[in-house]
């Protein structure tokens, strides 16, 4: 028997379950369905902290053999004798999980050898990670094509305890519910907090509240703090290429470092962020996980939050991992969706924020979709100072709507199509020109052609604005209306 054994787990189905959370429209107790959807989101992640560590508790083990955690998977060191019992409670969690879950969610395991270079140690626990996944039956007991006669759980089955999850002081676990995370008891407990520590659980838990301060802000409350137009969004990013980065390393001391090294960035940058005077009351963060993250408010709060955890993030990957050739794991990609109607549910904008998410990172990645339009983050600059030249260019005109509306339709011919209209350029031009006859006329003039030049794309063989500029033109109309 080997003296040493690796052990990787992994919670697959993850977007179903979310999706699926949404469906049924849970609530927990004076949150409403922002708050379930939150609860489900941070449970996953949650769960993936807690087990290995249960785990390692109940065999009696020390805490160091933690290699990583969270981000909805694990990896364990452990003695060589520990295999069976592992596998055992492993086991009695995928069975709750499942129960919790109606099947969506399923925790996935590997065990090898701790023997021979790294790359083939990681290799046969992702084969056999794949083999779990591509038999689900395997090992099912009774009938599995019979349906699950109890329906999937509650936020409040998720997690228990007297506090809900966003101010619980510690998230514990019992052997009698290994699924279920016991907030502020349990037979093992562990801390929970915003900072980085060796015995507690590293979490980012912000959340806006609202007008009483003490219930969490509801959606429509976000909306109308927004600047210009009530709308609120999700916001959701992605780490590129995070599986190469990882694929590439040399060691298991390398992958345990990295890995924990992403976790606790998101986790506190994050929480730090969004508690900055600007964010606080117009972001709650739905979960945090090893590369990637989610968080909703109001729109145009949104959209600086990219900016700032973007620039901080290229900072990060600058002096963390200069070591590492390559850009795999040293860029992100973010998509904002809007909800696109009062009665809108935070599953379904996370839903759509993902699928724009996908498309930012098959694009090109390194860039942020927004808007309907995926833009790298260095032009993202060149259309806030656009936006900003285009506002001080309204601010004067007392049709400043109608003129930001004018010039998005004008460029925009799917806008012209749908509306039933064909936009005339004098029709923008008797827009301008009254803008001009004042007495401000040539400051008029200087900053309109300023405008013309940084949102026009000379290249192109017809007048057309550039990805920046339609970015821009639509910012500006949500931030002046």
């Amino acid at each position: 028997m080997p003296e040493q054994i690796l052990l990787q787990g992994r919670i697959a189905g993850i977007r179903d379950f979310l999706s699926a959370r949404g469906a049924q429209g849970t609530r927990v107790a004076g949150g409403g369905e922002p708050e379930s959807f939150a609860a489900a989101a941070q449970w996953v992640g949650l769960l993936s902290e807690v087990v290995p560590r249960a785990l390692l508790a109940e065999l009696g083990l020390p805490r160091v053999l933690l290699g990583s955690s969270g981000g909805g998977q694990f990896l364990l060191v452990l003695p060589g004798d520990a295999g069976p019992a592992a596998g055992q409670l492993l086991a009695e969690v995928a069975r709750h999980v499942a129960e919790l879950t109606q099947g969506v969610l399923r925790p996935l395991w590997s065990i090898t050898e701790n023997l021979g270079d790294w790359a083939a140690v990681r290799r046969r626990l992702n084969e056999e990670l794949e083999r779990r996944r591509g038999t689900p039956l395997a090992g099912a007991g009774g009938n599995p094509f019979e349906p699950l006669s109890a329906p999937a759980a509650a936020a409040g089955e998720l997690f228990s305890g007297d506090t809900g999850f966003r101010e619980a002081a510690s998230a514990g676990w019992s052997p009698e519910a290994p699924a279920a995370i016991r907030l502020g008891g349990g037979k093992h407990q562990w801390s929970l907090t915003p900072n980085l520590s060796a015995d507690g659980i590293t979490v980012a838990r912000h959340v806006a509240l609202g007008e009483d301060g003490k219930t969490p802000a509801g959606l429509q409350t976000l909306a109308r703090r927004a600047q210009g137009r009530s709308v609120w969004g999700v916001l959701r990013a992605d780490v590129d290429d995070f599986g190469v980065r990882l694929r590439r390393l040399q060691s298991i001391e390398e992958h345990v470092s990295l890995s924990v090294l992403y976790r606790n960035f998101f986790a506190g940058e994050l929480e730090a962020l969004c508690s900055l005077p600007e964010f606080w009351r117009k972001v709650s963060i739905l979960y945090s996980g090893g590369n990637d993250f989610a968080v909703y408010g109001s729109w145009d709060a949104l959209i600086l939050l990219a900016r700032e955890i973007e620039r901080v993030f290229h900072r990060f990957t600058e002096e963390s991992l200069k070591e590492f050739p390559g850009a795999e794991g040293k860029t992100l990609s973010m998509a904002l969706a809007l909800a696109p109607a009062p009665q809108a549910t935070l599953a379904g904008v996370f839903d759509e924020a993902g699928r724009n998410l996908d498309v930012a990172k098959t694009s090109g990645k390194d860039s942020m979709h927004l808007f309907g339009r995926s833009i790298e983050w260095k032009r993202l600059g060149d259309a806030a100072e656009i936006k900003d030249s285009i506002g001080r260019f309204a601010s004067d005109h007392r049709a400043a709507r109608q003129l930001l509306a004018d010039l998005r339709r004008f460029f925009d011919r799917g806008s012209r199509r749908a509306e039933g209209e064909t936009a005339s350029a004098w029709q923008l031009e008797r827009r301008f020109s009254r803008i001009l006859s004042g007495a401000r006329q040539r400051e008029f003039q200087k900053l309109r052609g300023q405008l013309v030049r940084e949102m026009m794309d000379r290249s192109a063989p017809e007048a057309r604005l550039r990805p920046a500029g339609m970015v821009a033109v639509e910012w500006a109309r949500l931030a002046n209306d």
